[in-house]
């Protein structure tokens, strides 16, 4: 079966492609740019998902589309973000129905819904990002699923898909998705302190399992929650240092401490080029809400591994002298 990756060059796309390929399809890896020594196994070609000439050539054939493409940003207004997160949604979803592609999958984000209001847990059937006061990642995911819906509503059957915290191996970016960083820091024993709070964090590679379990078995017009498991970043961090054989964090700061230093933190972390100490990083950690994948479970056979098991995975990965130091285009 020949299926279409869009941002097949991105961190989710480099742990699909292989799985795609081990299944025996025909893989069309889409991207602005193919990354250099690519695997003969995939057809490489250009596309932006703003442009709808591109895609519908670039598409044209598959039978299923997943669509990886998204700008992540923390910060409150983004217009690229904006752009690609909602109208590249439509341009891929009216190209995958122009083309006669039986599903498509979207890979949306837990973000999609709103995780500062929710009492505390979050399932499919909990409220969306629908507040101008959120920041443009959330507000944007949101935006693309209702632009997706109505192309559904047109005839595409599409399938939507909503990760937590994405972590793992095969992270070739440059730099470094954020956990995996704090992560290959705390490997080496730089993260003396962590800020307090948690968050549902899920393996990339039971994220490219679900979307393909999704568009084998989802039903049309459905959101997944595709999570993993709840765990406090001070802990997390503890067991990266421990697989790095280093000393782990020794304390946690209260994020409702950092988040009253925001206005005077920001701004300087927009000064030397970082959204990591921003309102938006710190307040899934204030709320951190439990993800309900029970629904992902039932329908779609899903089921993450153990955090530990992806931590250990990933220190070792960091630690391969093999590993490629290329980023992905």
């Amino acid at each position: 079966m020949k299926v279409a990756v869009t941002g097949a060059a991105g961190y989710l796309g480099t742990n699909l492609l292989p799985r795609l390929v081990a299944r025996g399809h025909e893989v069309v890896a889409i991207d602005r740019l193919a990354p250099t020594g690519s695997d003969p196994s995939l057809t490489w070609v250009s596309g932006d998902v703003l442009d709808p000439a591109s895609m519908r050539t670039a598409l044209d054939g598959a039978e299923i589309v997943y669509h990886l493409v998204a700008v992540i940003t923390l910060a409150e207004k983004n217009d690229l973000a904006w752009r690609v997160n909602t109208e590249g949604v439509r341009v891929v979803a009216e190209a995958a129905l122009e083309v006669g592609a039986r599903r498509m999958v979207h890979a949306s984000s837990i973000h999609a819904f709103d995780q500062y209001c929710c009492g505390g847990s979050i399932d499919e059937s909990a409220a969306r990002s629908t507040d101008p006061g959120l920041p443009v990642y959330d507000r944007s995911k949101w935006a693309g699923e209702v632009e997706l819906r109505k192309v559904i509503e047109r005839g595409l059957d599409a399938v939507l898909c909503n990760p937590t915290g994405v972590f793992g191996p095969l992270d070739y970016g440059k730099p470094l998705s954020r956990i995996n960083r704090t992560l290959a820091d705390a490997a080496r024993g730089r993260v003396p302190a962590m800020i307090g709070g948690g968050f549902d964090l899920v393996d990339v590679r039971d994220v490219a399992d679900g979307l393909i379990l999704a568009g084998e078995r989802g039903r049309t017009g459905e959101n997944y929650l595709l999570g993993g498991a709840m765990i406090a970043m001070l802990d997390l961090c503890r067991i990266a240092a421990a697989q790095g054989g280093k000393r782990g964090p020794k304390f946690a700061i209260s994020p409702k401490l950092v988040s009253g230093l925001i206005p005077v933190l920001e701004p300087i972390g927009k000064l030397f080029g970082t959204d990591i100490v921003s309102k938006a990083a710190l307040g899934a950690l204030v709320s951190a809400p439990l993800v309900d994948h029970g629904k992902a479970e039932r329908e779609l056979d899903y089921h993450p591994r153990d955090i530990e098991e992806t931590v250990r995975d990933l220190v070792a990965f960091f630690a391969d002298p093999q590993r490629p130091q290329v980023g992905a285009a």
